[in-house]
């Protein structure tokens, strides 16, 4: 019996009758996909991108050197050079990010007093050599410019959990 009933599933092609069946019902179903270089899928306000420097909003720099971020970092990408200025306060000389050596983990963030170093929305930052890469305190302010209202709308977003 059993074999008969292999045989006549064989022979109705059942298998390839419900792969149809599937095919026409998903078919007319919305699309999951998106046509990503016209259309943006929606970002957490927690999303860990490219690295950028803040200021406060007199565009004075928010980094006070406190080098907390250096010491955080698991896989040491940040360097930071410090030194005190005419008033009195510290701040930083030089602020570099290897890229390369960044695994996103958001430690750096996290451990700072004053929310001047953050990972913001930017998920394009592609480069064609690793130089490029090697993120200075120019190029870091630069972001944080490029990107403050994005970053300040995060931040707020997520202070309850912070």
């Amino acid at each position: 019996m059993a074999s008969l009933d292999r045989t006549a599933r064989q022979f109705l092609l059942t298998e390839v009758v419900v792969g149809f069946l599937v095919t026409l019902r998903y078919m007319f179903k919305p699309k999951a996909t998106i046509n990503y270089p016209y259309e943006r899928s929606p970002l957490s306000p927690r999303f860990r991108g490219e690295h950028a420097l803040r200021r406060y909003p007199n565009g004075e720099e928010r980094c006070i050197a406190c080098k907390l971020c250096e010491a955080i970092c698991p896989a040491q990408a940040i360097t930071i050079e410090a030194e005190p200025r005419e008033d009195g306060s510290r701040r930083t000389t030089r602020y570099d990010i290897d890229m390369t050596k960044c695994i996103y983990c958001g430690f750096c963030q996290e451990a700072c007093p004053v929310d001047a170093i953050v990972e913001g929305p930017n998920t394009e930052f592609s480069t064609e050599t690793r130089e490029e890469l090697l993120y200075d305190k120019a190029r870091l302010l630069a972001n944080g410019d490029r990107w403050e209202g994005e970053l300040a709308a995060n931040l707020q977003a997520d202070a309850a959990w912070r």
